[in-house]
């Protein structure tokens, strides 16, 4: 057997030496050599379902197919059923083009392959596809403690931050390899000393900032590190309700793909800042100041990847990380109240929110709320609107969006909510 640098139980050391069989020997291997990598003391075991962030079938990943077969052969598959990122299409309420269909059929040509391997190794339904897993609907919520391996950094940062379950920001499919040796290595996140705020943010603004844009300030400084933040509570309050989860959620969101964060607390609010206060705070902390000056900064500093600048908007996209059931609801009555406002009966600009398969579900249960928002023309879809803007065709489309994370990894426009809003139904 290979030399390992972290402590190996005899079980660990068994499966490690074959006895177990080889497909369950690699996985374990890979795990092992992951943790040594961020120099991990152990394995621990994992208290909750993973997450898995490989949702697409993309053709070229011939390698992850492959030993999902294996795994496959062998009937290994994760202990508890798990839940997965978003499928990138929905033609029914994302109206594409045949030339983009063409190139989706290209990008994403196994993607029934792979849900149906997804299925065999331990998803918990076809409706657990979602960025937003730890919503009530959905059911993969982790409790306050619990060690967990995540990849989807947006669920990461939430399950730590506000949740304060333990996950590091791990790859895509060692996710699932801890997930089907049921142990994750012990290290950053997982650990008290990983979980030590590196940087006290200091909020100065005079109302309550665009979550999207405080996360992006929050993770362009701090980049990868732990950030304190004070001054929130004075507009969220102490109490944890919907509106701060759906705030806390879009922040995270914002502050894990415009930076790298996977944790962070906010002073009155977040579990393990309630616990602990500034004790939280390493010894030699660094300090960063947000005013509304700076806020602008930061508002100004995106660039704008149209083509042509003045372009009319194709579609507007609302809800990257998925949206929760409060945030639909908020959204159908803006929608509805300008529009009526404004004279006008639906949105000027093909409008999609997106959400959990189960949230959708749910929020069309309310038939009268439902019937409300259908009349405003905007649609519900499932799907992650980052994967659709994958596509080059849709790449070069002149898209906006309230999304921080959407604006990163694409070219999608960002507008604050109310510019988003005043653009639909002015």
């Amino acid at each position: 057997m290979k030399a390992y640098n972290m402590e190996l139980t005899e079980e660990e050391i068994e499966i490690l030496e074959g006895k177990k069989g080889e497909t369950l020997r690699k996985a374990m291997e890979s795990v092992v050599f992951y943790g040594d990598t961020f120099r991990a003391k152990r394995l621990v075991p994992i208290d909750g379902p993973v997450h898995l962030v490989t949702s697409f079938g993309i053709p070229l990943l011939t390698p992850v197919f492959d030993m999902m077969d294996e795994l496959i052969d062998e009937n290994l598959m994760t202990d508890k059923l798990f839940t997965v990122d978003p499928r990138p299409l929905d033609y029914k309420n994302v109206k594409c083009s045949l030339m983009e269909k063409f190139v989706f059929k290209i990008m994403y040509g196994k993607q029934k392959e792979y849900e149906s391997q997804l299925k065999k190794v331990g998803l918990k339904d076809d409706d657990s596809f979602t960025c937003t897993c730890y919503l009530e609907e959905v059911g993969n919520t982790p409790k306050k403690g619990d060690i967990l391996s995540w990849a989807e950094s947006s669920a990461v940062v939430f399950a730590n931050s506000v949740l304060g379950a333990r996950t590091n920001r791990n790859s895509g499919i060692i996710e699932l390899l801890s997930g089907i040796i049921g142990k994750t290595p012990e290290f950053g996140f997982i650990t008290d000393e990983g979980r030590k705020a590196n940087w006290l943010i200091e909020l100065k603004v005079k109302t309550v900032p665009n979550a999207q844009v405080l996360g992006s300030a929050i993770g362009m400084r701090v980049i990868e590190d732990v950030p304190y933040i004070t001054g929130l509570d004075k507009f969220l309050g102490e109490e944890i309700d919907d509106k701060t989860i759906d705030y806390l959620k879009d922040m995270g969101a914002a502050s894990a793909s415009n930076g790298a964060v996977g944790l962070y607390h906010v002073e009155n609010i977040t579990p393990e800042a309630l616990e602990q206060g500034r004790n939280l705070l390493v010894k030699d902390y660094k300090n960063y100041t947000i005013d509304d000056e700076e806020l602008n900064r930061i508002i100004k500093s995106y660039p704008i990847m149209w083509k042509n600048k003045g372009s009319i908007p194709k579609y507007c996209f609302i809800g990257c990380p998925h949206l929760s059931l409060n945030q639909i609801y908020e959204w159908t009555d803006k929608l509805y109240k300008g529009l009526k406002q404004n004279g006008k009966t639906q949105v000027n600009i093909p409008t999609i929110l997106t959400a959990a398969p189960n949230v959708i579900s749910k929020f069309k249960e309310d038939e009268i709320h439902y019937n409300k928002f259908i009349n405003t023309g905007a649609k519900l879809s499932y799907i992650c609107p980052l994967m659709y803007m994958n596509n080059p065709i849709c790449a070069k489309k002149p898209i906006i969006t309230n999304s921080n994370k959407l604006r990163t990894y694409t070219t999608a426009r960002f507008y604050l909510d109310e510019e988003i809003l005043e653009q639909l139904t002015k």
